[in-house]
């Protein structure tokens, strides 16, 4: 992506420019930010503190996918050897001790994401019907040649993640779901985890399988020399008849 960019502005100049803004282009733009702004969720949920966060999604929004890839590749040196999918999706501590929070979390993240895939769709359909087709030569310039490229990256990474959450039979028909109907694929998919989640669930969950479905509860038994990590499986009854407990 690094090369592709530093390749379309040698060759095509700046991409602000007003007769690269047709409407598919326009519609291109919307579909792969609505891509980073889930990638940016994960991030702003991954990172310890706002300053970190708020640097990592400036840069997801000015270099895209070049910034998708640097922040993976991050992730990817933090892994350890008992579950690295988990290690590199979940934060170090995920703690659920703010039930208001977690409640309001889930019910704004359904909103939210099911009205930018509604978003999302209307623009699809309105461009398809007042500009035509996307498989035409002329649309293909060199600049939306690159976003393209920007955008399956990050199709990539996202879907990465999505297969980890199906067995292998669905796993072609969700990667060519993501594919052809590209972030209005990602909205419904978060949308039908949030669902799944009940209000007092954490929405971290959504990133992990059933199998890995867990909460990670640190009950620290203090001693001389030792602490002891449990891990609960998610069972909201469970959890409340241990609270009150």
């Amino acid at each position: 992506m690094s090369a592709t960019l530093i390749y379309t502005i040698c060759t095509d100049g700046s991409p602000f420019r007003r007769e690269l803004l047709t409407p598919w282009m326009v519609a291109t733009l919307v579909d792969f930010y609505i891509n980073v702004f889930a990638i940016a969720v994960w991030v702003a949920y991954k990172e310890q503190t706002w300053i970190t966060a708020l640097l990592w999604i400036v840069m997801l929004v000015c270099l895209g996918s070049i910034t998708t890839c640097a922040y993976i590749v991050v992730q990817l040196f933090h892994l350890s050897s008992n579950d690295p999918v988990q290690d590199s999706l979940l934060r170090e501590t995920d703690r659920v001790d703010r039930k208001l929070k977690i409640r309001c979390s889930v019910v704004m993240g359904r909103i939210l994401f099911s009205v930018l895939g509604c978003l999302m769709f209307a623009i699809l359909v309105y461009t398809l019907i007042t500009d035509g087709s996307p498989f035409r030569k002329e649309i293909l310039t060199p600049w939306m040649n690159a976003t393209l490229v920007d955008f399956y990256i990050n199709v990539i990474a996202l879907s990465v993640c999505l297969v980890i959450q199906f067995s292998w039979i669905k796993h072609g028909l969700i990667l060519k779901l993501h594919v052809y109907i590209f972030s209005v694929m990602t909205c419904v998919y978060i949308v039908i985890r949030l669902c799944q989640l009940s209000p007092d669930d954490p929405p971290y969950l959504v990133l992990l399988d059933s199998q890995r479905k867990q909460v990670r509860y640190l009950f620290l038994y203090k001693s001389t020399f030792h602490y002891f990590e449990v891990i609960l499986f998610q069972d909201s009854r469970f959890l409340k008849m241990l609270t009150s407990n």
